[in-house]
């Protein structure tokens, strides 16, 4: 079957997420605040330089790594990849987040931004649904 294929033979492995934004170190915290994420600590214990990407990762584990990049120019234009995250839109905008656009009759999410406008989906966890 195409695409069905043992992983020692793909040419690539998944590893990590990234975001990029122009202050790294505020969205960090903000991706930590809207996911329950929590700033990884360097191998050695130490701090990061602050110029340096932020990782952030999911406490429990669940959740797979993401870096919070540096980079000097403004978000343009659509993502090509984002991230999907089951949630509360109404909450993630009381921390900032910004509803690009409402679930409706065509799709069964919340399409929002975040403070630095990476587009990201927004879904209503499975117990709430109606």
């Amino acid at each position: 079957m195409v695409g069905m294929h043992d992983k020692d033979e793909a040419p690539a492995r998944f590893k990590d997420l990234a975001v990029d934004a122009v202050d790294h170190q505020a969205l960090a915290d903000w991706w930590c605040a809207a996911i329950g994420y929590v700033r990884r600590p360097a191998a050695d214990g130490g701090q990061r330089p602050v110029q340096w990407p932020v990782p952030i990762s999911d406490p429990a584990g669940a959740g797979p790594l993401i870096w919070v990049n540096p980079v000097p120019e403004h978000k343009t234009v659509k993502n090509r990849m984002h991230l999907d995250v089951w949630g509360d839109p109404d909450r993630l905008v009381a921390l900032g987040a910004t509803v690009i656009r409402e679930r409706d009759h065509e799709i069964d999410w919340h399409v929002m931004g975040d403070p630095e406008g990476n587009e990201f989906c927004v879904f209503t966890p499975p117990d709430t649904a109606a």
